[in-house]
């Protein structure tokens, strides 16, 4: 009977370095290392100089702790990012998911408010009308958005520039340039209920992604998505509709927005067509990037988009903590970021590598 063939255990004749260092190599080069090693670093500085940090309580049926906060609040950022590593995968870009976010708040909150949702409101039909508006407004945003990039033949960061300017006039023409207010608690539930113990916009979150991966890990979408970001001109020739399912990725990318949209919305019970969703589009990048999506295409990873958003949020929490002023947020914001960016740059790490060993040998 042939034996299948097994990986050599380690000599240990070799020095304890050289034991070591191939399973590190092998380790530093898996997609999701470098974007787990850094949210655990944040975690673990947090809970050594604030040892209640990691620390979770079960109160009248629900979770609570700082690690539920960061879950909960990088909820919306998750979302948004799901959709754009879709378009970034196919050598796309959408720059427009902050005001596609303020335009759907808006609608699903004057929806709900129109449509008779209060503290004495019976049944859930505001609810539904709300989520129906918010969601078909932010198809329609991705079908523009897509219209312009293969029918215009627009520069994606171009075509959905125009979107971003116009979209926060649009939530205002939408809101009367007033903030308006939801006291409806099924739209409240949205974002700040609890659901199992744990926040609902988690589920949503865990929903969005088991769905997404199921449609590109088990099925061929997933393998004609990185075609198409690969090599889109060979894509086409082999028969892989390039282009419907670019469109489809912008689609579901403002699709994500909409829902992000409800979630913030729902969670203050308020709609704010100025500031929801600002400088959203930067954060989804950076937390795309964070995961280990390429920016040129072809290579991406949804569990490094949530791990991106979680570091984000991370951060952001960690900087209140510590009480840094608010002024130097983005500086330390994009100083990480810097640094996460080298780890992942394998030309970066293997020219840190050859310096080493030249290092090394001229000591010797």
């Amino acid at each position: 009977m042939q034996m299948s063939p097994q990986s050599p255990s380690p000599d240990p004749a070799l020095p304890r370095s050289a034991r070591f260092a191939a399973p590190l190599r092998r380790a530093a080069a898996w997609p999701l290392f470098w974007p787990l090693l850094t949210l655990a670093l944040l975690l673990a500085g947090n809970g050594l100089f604030n040892p209640g940090f990691l620390s979770l309580r079960w109160q009248d049926g629900h979770l609570y702790g700082n690690l539920v906060d960061i879950a909960n609040r990088a909820a919306p950022l998750a979302v948004v990012s799901l959709g754009m590593t879709l378009v970034i995968a196919v050598r796309g870009l959408d720059i427009s998911v902050g005001a596609v976010l303020a335009i759907c708040a808006t609608v699903a909150a004057w929806v709900v408010v129109r449509a008779g949702g209060g503290d004495a409101a019976p049944g859930l039909l505001p609810l539904g009308l709300g989520i129906l508006a918010a969601l078909a407004v932010a198809l329609a945003c991705g079908a523009w958005n897509a219209t312009l990039v293969l029918k215009a033949g627009m520069q994606p960061i171009v075509a959905t520039l125009v979107l971003m300017v116009a979209g926060r006039g649009i939530a205002q023409l939408v809101s009367g340039g007033q903030i308006i207010t939801v006291y409806y608690p099924p739209y409240a539930f949205l974002g700040g209920g609890f659901l199992f113990g744990l926040p609902f916009p988690v589920y949503v979150v865990a929903g969005l992604f088991l769905g997404l991966y199921l449609a590109t890990e088990r099925t061929a979408l997933g393998l004609f998505v990185r075609s198409i970001g690969h090599n889109p001109q060979a894509a086409h020739v082999a028969g892989v509709r390039a282009r419907a399912i670019t469109a489809a990725a912008y689609v579901f990318c403002a699709f994500c927005a909409g829902v992000a949209g409800l979630l913030v919305s729902s969670n203050v019970s308020s709609a704010d067509a100025n500031n929801a969703g600002l400088m959203l589009e930067l954060d989804a990048i950076l937390a795309v990037c964070l995961g280990g999506t390429a920016l040129t295409g072809g290579r991406f990873s949804l569990a490094g988009s949530v791990l991106g958003a979680l570091i984000i949020q991370t951060l952001t929490s960690t900087i209140y903590a510590a009480g840094v002023p608010p002024q130097v947020n983005l500086v330390v914001k994009a100083a990480l970021v810097f640094a996460v960016m080298l780890l992942q740059s394998a030309e970066f790490r293997g020219e840190v590598r050859r310096r080493l060993a030249r290092g090394a040998g001229a000591g010797a």
